[in-house]
C-alpha cells in the first residue's frame, strides 16, 4: 500500500486514534474524508490541517455510527460525491467496562453496531472498487482485548475478536488483488476511549503505565506496517511479548488465571 497521494476515509477521526491517523497522513495522502460525531471537533481538525498542508483536499461527515438510518445516508452520500477511496481506517470503536449482567442494553447494541456492523458495511461497501482498480489498504483498529475472552469487557472484547478474525480472513480472500488488509491491536493508549468505556462511579482501570503506548507511536507503527504489507501489528515490545504468551497459552490455563483475578463491578 503506498500512502503517498492516497484518498482516506478515517472513521471516529475527532479525538484519539483516529485523528492522530488523520495528522500523520496530512502530509501524504492527497484527501481525507473524516467521519465522526462531533461536528465542531471535526471542524477544528479541518482548520488544523488545511492551514499546516494546504494542499489537502478535505472532507468530512457528521455520522454516528451506531444508527444506521446514518449509516446508510453516508454510503449514499459517498457514492453521490463519487469519492474513490484508497484507504479505508476503520477506526471508530465504542467501549464499556464491567459485568456484562449489569451493563446497559443500549450500550451493548452501540458497540455491536459501531465495531462490527459498521465496520463491515463500509468495508463491504468500498473494498469492490478498491479491487477492481487494482489498488488500496484497510485498516481495521481492533484491539489486543481481542486476542482472548476479558470479564469485565465481554461484549468489547467479543467484537474486537471479530474484527480480527474479519481481517485475516479478507486478507487471505484478497491475496493477489492488490488490495492489502491489516489489522491494528494496540494495548493500553492514553485517549478520551479509556474515560468514555469507564460506567459512572467507577474507578478507572488504567493498568501499569509501562504496558502504554503514546498515540502517535501507535499511529507510526500502523501506517508502516500497512505499507510493508503486514496482517497485523501491536504497538509496543511490552505488549508484543504479552500477547504472544497470551496466543499460545493453551485456554484451560487461561481460564485459571482468569479465576485468580479480581472481578469487575
Amino acid at each position: 500500500m503506498k500512502l503517498e497521494g492516497c484518498n482516506t476515509l478515517i472513521t471516529g477521526a475527532s479525538a484519539g486514534i483516529g485523528r492522530e491517523f488523520a495528522r500523520q497522513l496530512g502530509g501524504r495522502a492527497r484527501s481525507l474524508i473524516l467521519i465522526a460525531r462531533r461536528e465542531q471537533r471535526l471542524n477544528e481538525l479541518r482548520a488544523e490541517l488545511n492551514q499546516q498542508y494546504p494542499k489537502l483536499a478535505i472532507s468530512f461527515r457528521k455520522t454516528d455510527l451506531a444508527d444506521l438510518a446514518q449509516l446508510n445516508e453516508l454510503l449514499a452520500w459517498l457514492d453521490q460525491e463519487r469519492i474513490d477511496v484508497d484507504l479505508l481506517i476503520n477506526n471508530a470503536g465504542v467501549g464499556d467496562s464491567g459485568a456484562f449482567a449489569t451493563s446497559d442494553p443500549i450500550r451493548n447494541q452501540q458497540m455491536t453496531l459501531v465495531n462490527v456492523v459498521a465496520l463491515t458495511t463500509l468495508t463491504c461497501h468500498l473494498l469492490p472498487r478498491m479491487i477492481a482498480r487494482g489498488r488500496g489498504g484497510i485498516l481495521n483498529v481492533s484491539s489486543s482485548a481481542g486476542f482472548l475472552p476479558i470479564p469485565g469487557f465481554a461484549v468489547y472484547a467479543a467484537t474486537k475478536a471479530y474484527v480480527t478474525s474479519l481481517s485475516e480472513a479478507l486478507r487471505a480472500e484478497l491475496r493477489g488483488t492488490g488490495v492489502s488488509v491489516c489489522a491494528l491491536c494496540p494495548g493500553p493508549v492514553h485517549t478520551e476511549f479509556q474515560e468514555v468505556a469507564k460506567r459512572p462511579s467507577a474507578q478507572p482501570d488504567t493498568g501499569p503505565e509501562f504496558v502504554f503506548v503514546p498515540v502517535e507511536q501507535v499511529v507510526r507503527d500502523a501506517l508502516a506496517a500497512l505499507e510493508a504489507d503486514r496482517p497485523l501489528i501491536i504497538p509496543g515490545f511490552p505488549m508484543k511479548l504479552g500477547m504472544f504468551l497470551v496466543r499460545v497459552t493453551p485456554m484451560p490455563v487461561l481460564r485459571l488465571l482468569s479465576r485468580l483475578s479480581p472481578r469487575r463491578g
